[in-house]
């Protein structure tokens, strides 16, 4: 059951990855492009709660940017957190269960478990982090990570040039 699940969300994946890179064509602007990820990856996938981004502000603060779902942490600072893990240690933080994660910041008391991706751009410096929450405990795996990894390098390279 659970690798049919896996194969039906892997072609979501896929589809929604090709809708947002149509959309994103020709756009130099990355709150828009923000915005677009996170309105569709939330209306692709129900598994998902929240899904937004952190910009990267200075070398070590996160400042919520545009998001889908209730209100997120207005701040976090690189360390604190999977959010500021993920940006302080610019690797993707699959976390099955949040209450389990040191440090873990409650945004919101429904979160079960949660992935965080970098987005790095090609000087090797956070130019943001792109937060999914769900509120089903281990509800993201490898199809998430290497799906929204994807995306998050074509994000970086694309618009850290310029955001």
């Amino acid at each position: 059951m659970k690798s049919t699940v896996q194969a039906a969300r892997a072609a979501a994946y896929q589809e929604v990855l090709e809708r947002i890179k149509l959309l994103l064509d020709g756009e130099t602007d990355w709150v828009a492009a923000m915005a677009t990820v996170a309105c569709e990856l939330n209306a692709e996938f129900d598994h998902y709660d929240w899904v937004g981004f952190y910009r990267a502000v200075g070398e070590d603060l996160l400042i919520v940017g545009p998001y889908q779902g209730t209100h997120g942490c207005l701040r976090i600072e690189f360390g604190r957190g999977v959010c500021g893990t993920a940006a302080a240690e610019r690797c993707t933080q699959l976390v099955p269960d949040v209450e389990a994660f040191p440090g873990h910041i409650a945004c919101s008391s429904s979160t079960r478990s949660e992935i965080v991706v970098p987005v790095i751009r090609p000087d090797g410096t956070v130019l943001a982090v792109l937060d999914v929450d769900s509120n089903r405990p281990d509800d993201f795996g490898d199809v998430d990570r290497e799906a929204l990894e994807l995306l998050c390098d074509r994000l970086g390279s694309r618009f850290g040039r310029c955001g």
